[in-house]
């Protein structure tokens, strides 16, 4: 079913809060997919007695599927409607996870990679992030902080159940078991997601081409790029401590419970100041935004080199939540401001892609550095090198 146009009720109002607040439940499940193979990295790890990057390897897979798909999914988003790309996501990500339950490595890889991934959360997350960018002009920033922020809820809620989980029944019943909230909460929910006024949809046509106006000075496609390498430098700092915390604090004495708590007090951290960054992106933009967020993950991130207390690393991953939260809404904010609204449906998916690949890279990376040394100092001290390219 197409979502067409129909009587707006305004952009800013009261509908497109509404939109908003749906999104961001629907978001606040599926981003807790890929959770997963983060709290069960260890037992997963020991279950088919393999080595760490290998494992880590499915998680990267997971947001690098998400990236490439989220750049074809915006583009078929404004073709068949956004129901219609997310039903197909809610599915794909469902079937991804039960694959992956079956156990072998080769179906962790297509159930995240291919099915989690490309067809589901790609099919998800960027589709859903322009719908909802469309509804704001005036709110903008603090919309798409708002939504972004379902990583963040489902950073605080789902590791602390999975662990338990995966410690009582094993982690591949709990994987079978997502699926199905998976299925039964976004499926039910695509349906409330109510038609873009008239005012928010995009033109058909730009009037001129791309070389009649500048960006930054810059040709379009060239600020283009520099915003997708720098979003790629940026998540693959960000990426590490999301990714490897659990793990992290078991290897140096912390149990796996307060290492799973001690994420989910990093997303809460990251959810708050979440708000306050996209509130900071509606007054000075969002290329200002992401360059305070950058300066700030790179600050905390040192952290993680300068401890291993457990209250200490409490500190510092509150602190990192803090720092880091800001800088991919900012993005999409930024390409808002600078390109047209028609220009939304691929340049927003498109930024999204090259960030989510340097998450998926730097939670590889991370895995490998680990590997190779024995301990994670090496893959912290490489994210903030990339952060300060």
């Amino acid at each position: 079913m197409t979502i067409t146009a129909s009587k707006p009720e305004g952009i800013d109002g009261p509908a497109a809060w509404r939109t908003a607040w749906i999104v961001l439940g629907i978001l606040s499940i599926s981003f807790g997919s890929p959770l997963l193979i983060v709290v069960g990295l260890k037992p997963i790890q020991d279950a088919l007695a393999t080595d760490r990057s290998t494992i880590s390897l499915a998680g990267s897979l997971a947001w690098f599927g998400t990236a490439v798909g989220g750049i074809v999914m915006g583009y078929m988003a404004d073709k068949v409607g956004v129901r219609v790309t997310l039903i197909f996501g809610a599915v794909m990500v469902a079937c991804g996870l039960a694959l992956s339950s079956l156990g072998p490595i080769w179906a962790l890889y297509v159930g995240h990679g291919l099915m989690l991934g490309l067809l589901g959360n790609g099919a998800i997350y960027a589709p859903l992030l322009v719908y909802v960018s469309r509804w704001f002009e005036r709110r903008r920033g603090t919309a798409i902080a708002l939504i972004s922020s379902g990583q963040y809820i489902a950073g605080v809620v789902w590791p602390s159940l999975f662990e338990h989980g995966i410690t009582t029944y094993g982690w591949q019943t709990v994987m079978l078991g997502y699926a199905v909230i998976v299925a039964v909460v976004i499926l039910p929910a695509s349906f409330l997601l109510k038609p873009l006024p008239h005012a928010a949809l995009p033109p058909l046509v730009r009037k001129g081409s791309a070389n009649d106006y500048r960006v930054a000075g810059l040709h379009p496609n060239v600020a283009q790029v520099i915003l997708c390498v720098a979003g790629f430098c940026c998540c693959i700092p960000m990426s590490i401590p999301q990714a490897h915390l659990v793990a992290f604090c078991s290897d140096i004495g912390i149990i796996a419970t307060r290492g799973a708590a001690m994420l989910s007090v990093m997303l809460a951290a990251a959810f708050i100041s979440r708000q306050l960054w996209g509130y900071l992106a509606d007054r000075i933009g969002g290329l200002r935004t992401v360059l305070f967020g950058s300066m700030s993950q790179a600050v905390f991130m040192s952290g993680f080199l300068l401890t291993q207390d457990e209250a200490g690393l409490f500190f510092v991953a509150a602190a990192f939540g803090l720092g880091f939260a800001g800088i991919i809404p900012a993005y999409s904010v930024a390409v808002r401001d600078l390109f047209s609204a028609a220009q939304a449906s691929w340049r927003i998916p498109l930024t999204l892609s090259t960030a989510q690949a340097g998450m998926a890279f730097g939670n590889w990376f991370a895995g490998h550095l680990y590997d190779q040394y024995g301990y994670y100092k090496p893959a912290f001290g490489s994210g903030i090198g990339f952060n300060l390219l």
